[in-house]
């Protein structure tokens, strides 16, 4: 395991009211990708599904996402790039990049609810709720002029720049536990010390060229919940000491032994006890969290299905 550690800020603790918990989802989550796309396309639909059944009590609170702004996408993004893709008009390599072909003129309605769900849930915890996630997003390879690796444009980065515009905002952290390092969002904010990006991801895994976090922990191949945990502690310990006004938690799944693109040898368990303390820290931080879906490609879809329907649950009881 290799830890890189960049810069730290003063201690500061908030405290907010609880409200319900609300998740934001549509359907063309999965039906906005062609079905025959090198991604999990139904692992959305297959998930509100879950969680429809599994939500007894009705802790969970849905709504459809409106559709994101250009001014939106341009917080965080070139406007050439912005322009381009909104008039479907990107470039056959930008297009392989991204990774999402065969490409459905759908994808830009797509891609406007995934990041309008993550901006209304972002709107939620600015005004007062505890928690709010979108059962989509995280897309953290997207770099201000393109996209890469099943990422359009970057959610975590928007909100990052939207919360900032927000008087009561002056940090953010951005807590990034895909297997995947979170490289467009490291990359965006690199020279800015208002947002403070962590990542714990897999040393040998996609993306094979790295950028630099603030905080980089890379894991070897097959590591375990025990070390990975262990990892996670320090990580929440020193993060305690810094000073945030808001959490965006990219809570990818995909580091689970069974998923085909993790090298990880983390349990379904494993991920439980990690949204556990992740949660428990929140709360003893007293900050507003907004949760983004990110990865999971498990074979078959519903160990990913399953982890994360352990991970919305788990954020529906805290509120």
């Amino acid at each position: 395991m290799v830890i890189r550690l960049k810069k730290e800020s003063n201690p500061s603790a908030k405290s907010v009211p609880n409200l319900p918990f609300t998740l934001f989802f549509d359907e063309i989550y999965s039906n906005g990708l062609d079905p025959s796309a090198r991604f999990p396309v139904d692992r959305y639909v297959k998930l509100h599904q879950s969680l429809t059944d599994a939500d007894e009590k009705g802790l969970i609170a849905w709504k459809k996402p409106r559709l994101a702004q250009k001014s939106d996408l341009l917080l965080a993004h070139d406007e050439d790039y912005v322009t381009r893709f909104l008039h479907s008009e990107l470039k056959e390599e930008e297009i392989r990049r991204i990774g999402l072909r065969p490409w459905k003129d759908e994808i830009v309605e797509r891609t406007l609810r995934l990041t309008g769900g993550a901006l209304e849930g972002l709107d939620l915890v600015l005004s007062g709720e505890t928690l709010a996630g979108n059962m989509a997003g995280g897309t953290h390879h997207a770099f201000r002029g393109e996209g890469a690796g099943y990422c359009i444009f970057n959610d975590l980065a928007i909100c990052a720049e939207k919360a900032l515009l927000n008087r009561g905002i002056s940090r953010v952290l951005i807590l990034d536990l895909d297997v995947h390092q979170g490289d467009g969002t490291a990359k965006i904010f690199q020279e800015n010390d208002r947002v403070y990006t962590v990542s714990l991801h897999g040393k040998n895994n996609f993306p094979f060229r790295k950028q630099s976090s603030d905080w980089d922990i890379e894991f070897e191949n097959e590591t375990g919940d025990m070390e990975y945990l262990r990892a996670l502690d320090e990580v929440l310990d020193r993060l305690s000491s810094m000073e945030f006004d808001l959490i965006l938690f990219q809570a990818g799944v995909d580091g689970l032994a069974a998923d085909a693109l993790g090298l990880l040898d983390l349990s379904r368990e494993g991920l439980r006890k990690r949204n556990q303390r992740v949660f428990a820290w929140r709360k003893a931080m007293g900050l507003p969290m907004l949760i983004f879906m990110g990865g999971g490609y498990a074979d078959p879809i519903d160990h990913t299905v399953h982890a994360f329907s352990d991970l919305f649950l788990a954020a529906a009881k805290e509120v």
